[in-house]
């Protein structure tokens, strides 16, 4: 069944409910940025495969909606199906709830699967039909009577990490939560993201390819835990540790009925943006209802010092793979075949090596040549291409170790580069220094400190359509709010940068049809001096793999650029080095040669 047949099995479907409009979005149950292969509804019923997007389909209209990292693979991947690509963001395209607002007939119907639309985007989806006098109906899963090969939800088994690794005891860290509850005079916080639940409990799992997350909810009270889990993906010791943490064990569905069954005269912590539809509609209607962020989003951003120390040898290693992998791609493209995807099996090969090695962080982004400008490129077998061997190869990788996730970028060059090409890296690399080399008071956002980074690409009249930086999770999310670095804002994103946190420093150029460039370190946040004006805070650089100096155009670089790039590519050696053969480091004193 192509999309085209699946979307008229879907109105089919629609009709036979009295739905005027069905939507779909990427979410899972827990409103997670990347799904388990179960919950890949609205890649199955409009063949984008990104990780960002939302379907909605009317009995004469389907649209896609996405961000400007997946414009150029949206259309791609969409030619043919009758989908209309909605770029969001850009000037006169609606919004997914303005687009339903405006679409829905007097006194019509709206249905969704609950489980899967956020609490809060439900909320605004009330309010939009209730303009036209509308209904929702949020219990109906309709694409499950269409996909007939669908794959069951993860039964793969949880892991643990020690203190020795967290940092922190998971008694601790419902200390640290009932602190908060208290706080807000709530004695009941309902939990369903996945990263904030397996920081709570230092468990992690399988069930979302690339991430280890464990498929959870909980519901914390002043006095205990319950987990909603598959109780197959736990171990014995697991469990013990659980139940010495007060924390006790339920079925993963049964969270619905459970807090239909809270006292009404609770107060209940919920977090709009991370609780999904169908569990706020089951709250019970006499309940307070606190509508806040999770108190685990920000304690988990920031990393205590055992994480930290974790973290950075995580990056040692994934140094020396990603080392090992640009020695071995300068020495063999051009002489052997080499794919955007046997150069991603390649440098895995390289991160196997590592010690704790778990596995990918995320999918690799392997572009060669113009591939490069998609900004979240997928290679398949069907768009495999060789590497360059004049131009520019872009890979956006990343490891997780049991000491944490990395999440670097690095463009290469080979052969001969144009003027346009030379000066597009060099950009990037200044865009990149830039924002490094930051020192800025405490309380500042991360907005604040956008312009920073884009400012050498402005000069020249560029931009580019993503954020500069996200924050990253332990062993977790690649993406971890609350904090990043981007020019527009997000309510999300208000949070102020505090120390202890790791965020990414991404910027890019990508020129569609000819090439991709985007340079990614990873940033700690460290203490500065404090004077009467205030705490400062700074930057460490705490990536280490060289910046391939073939492609750069020294004379756009101050003297100050220099130094830092300098200074960089010396801690690179010093860090790199020991872990490589004696052709590798005489190879690497070149590639961090002082420019």
């Amino acid at each position: 069944m192509n999309v085209p047949e699946r979307i008229t099995a879907l109105r089919a479907l629609m009709a036979e409910h009295g739905y005027d409009i069905y939507l779909v979005p990427t979410d899972d149950n827990h409103q997670s940025e990347y799904v388990g292969e179960h919950f890949k509804a609205r890649a199955f019923i409009t063949g984008f495969t990104g990780s960002a997007g939302t379907a909605v389909i009317t009995q004469t209209e389907a649209g896609l909606w996405t961000d400007g990292r997946y414009f150029i693979q949206a259309a791609n991947q969409l030619k043919g199906s009758g989908i209309k690509l909605f770029k969001m963001g850009e000037p006169d395209v609606p919004t997914v709830v303005e687009y339903i607002g405006k679409s829905i007939p007097q006194g019509g119907k709206l249905g969704f699967d609950g489980r899967v639309v956020a609490m809060g985007i439900g909320l605004e989806l009330e309010k939009a039909v209730a303009s036209k006098k509308g209904s929702i109906d949020y219990s109906k899963d309709l694409i499950e009577h269409i996909w007939a090969d669908r794959p069951p939800i993860s039964e793969r088994p949880a892991f643990a990490l020690g203190e020795e690794y967290a940092g922190e005891s998971t008694a601790d860290k419902l200390s640290r939560i009932r602190e908060e509850m208290k706080k807000q005079d709530c004695n009941v916080h309902i939990m369903a993201s996945l990263d904030d639940i397996c920081w709570t409990t230092n468990l992690r799992g399988n069930d979302i390819e690339y991430f280890p997350l464990l498929l959870s909810y909980a519901i914390v009270t002043l006095e205990g835990m319950k987990l909603y889990v598959d109780e197959r993906k736990l171990t014995l010791e697991m469990k013990d540790k659980l139940m010495k943490a007060g924390i006790s064990l339920r079925p993963y569905n049964s969270v619905y009925e459970d807090v239909k069954a809270l006292p009404s005269d609770s107060t209940i912590w919920v977090d709009p943006a991370r609780l999904n539809y169908a569990l706020y509609t089951n709250l019970p209607k006499d309940a307070k209802v606190v509508k806040k962020a999770n108190p685990t989003v920000l304690m988990k951003a920031m990393k205590n010092d055992t994480e930290i120390q974790n973290i950075i040898k995580a990056h040692i290693k994934d140094g020396v793979a990603v080392t090992k992998f640009m020695y071995w791609l300068k020495k063999n493209v051009g002489r052997t075949e080499i794919t955007e995807m046997s150069a991603a099996e390649k440098l895995e090969e390289f991160r196997k090596e590592q010690k704790g090695y778990l596995g990918q962080s995320f999918a690799p982004i392997c572009g060669s040549g113009e591939h490069g400008a998609i900004v979240h490129y997928s290679a398949t077998p069907e768009t495999n291409v060789p590497v360059v061997t004049d131009g520019l190869f872009l890979t956006d990788t990343g490891g997780g170790y049991m000491e944490g996730s990395t999440d670097i970028t690095r463009t290469f060059a080979f052969g001969n580069l144009s003027d346009r090409m030379k000066d597009d890296f060099t950009t990037v690399l200044l865009c990149n220094l830039r924002l490094a080399r930051a020192v800025f008071l405490y309380g500042t956002c991360g907005f604040n400190l956008d312009i920073l980074a884009r400012m050498p690409a402005w000069e020249r009249g560029i931009d580019y359509n993503h954020g500069t930086g996200h924050g990253v999770g332990y062993l977790m999310n690649i993406h971890e709010g609350p904090c990043g670095f981007r020019i527009k804002l997000r309510e999300s994103e208000r949070q102020a940068i505090e120390p202890g946190m790791v965020i990414t420093d991404e910027p890019g150029i990508y020129i569609e049809g000819s090439h991709g460039i985007r340079t990614e370190n990873e940033l700690l946040v460290r203490k500065g001096q404090k004077t009467p004006y205030g705490q400062f805070l700074y930057f460490e650089t705490i990536t280490y793999a060289p910046i391939d100096l073939d492609a750069v155009n020294i004379e756009m670089l101050t003297a100050e650029d220099k130094k830092q790039l300098n200074e960089y590519h010396a801690k690179v050696y010093e860090t790199v080095a020991p872990h490589l053969n004696e052709d590798e480091k005489e190879w690497l004193k070149q590639y961090t040669r002082a420019i």
